[in-house]
């Protein structure tokens, strides 16, 4: 699956926003935002102070973009999830997020798994993980409630994942809707419980404007 492989911080520069992809880098003092608070770019120093009232258009597509750089999805998938949201009962902007939740590397890095989106997907493709007892490496791959997911077995003696309790305590806590059980061998066995509420969801994000976009 095609990604997007240039810098990560120029993302968050041309949003003027952090997005969080860099994990621990980005709440550190290096962050580009928190160096470089303007567009990257010739220009950039000079578009941040001329800018103004921005049109409709440009709000909903910057919206739909740091939605996209969010998640690490280009634009042909995303405008398929947004199909698909928009095939299911309920709001469109919500379903929307919950399929871009319920992403296998997403979901890895709810649960305190990696360190960023990107690392969980990196992780996701070295086979590290099953999912229902079966070897998966496909990042997109969609999670349903009561999927279970656990590290494969030739990766269980891996450093990372046996100090891995150490790293979740330096990120986020695990949402409500997943549940993480460690066992007495030190492995564990991660479920989703349920789909996540939008309320649930802490993102720079208005879902609406994405809508808009789709709709013109």
């Amino acid at each position: 699956m095609a990604r997007y492989t240039g810098p990560v911080c120029k993302l968050c520069r041309r949003e003027g926003e952090k997005l969080f992809l860099k994990g621990a880098r980005c709440l550190s003092p290096k962050c580009a935002v928190e160096k470089r608070g303007y567009p990257p770019g010739q220009h950039g120093k000079e578009a941040s102070f001329r800018r103004g009232r921005t049109s409709d258009y440009n709000a909903q597509l910057r919206e739909k973009q740091k939605a996209r750089r969010i998640y690490g999805v280009l634009e042909r998938q995303f405008r398929r999830y947004f199909a698909e949201a928009v095939r299911r009962r309920g709001p469109t902007g919500t379903n929307l997020l919950q399929l871009l939740e319920m992403r296998l590397d997403n979901v890895i890095y709810r649960l305190a798994l990696a360190d960023s989106r990107a690392h969980a997907r990196q992780l996701v493709g070295h086979r590290h993980f099953d999912v229902n007892g079966l070897p998966t490496n496909i990042a997109s791959y969609n999670l349903r409630p009561g999927d279970q997911i656990t590290v494969h077995g030739s990766s269980r003696n891996l450093r990372y994942f046996r100090e891995i309790r150490s790293y979740m305590e330096q990120r986020p806590p695990i949402p409500d809707w997943l549940q993480m059980e460690f066992h007495g061998d030190g492995t564990f066995t991660a479920t989703v419980l349920r789909l996540p509420e939008r309320s649930e969801l802490q993102l720079p994000l208005n879902e609406q404007l994405i809508v808009e976009y789709y709709s013109r």
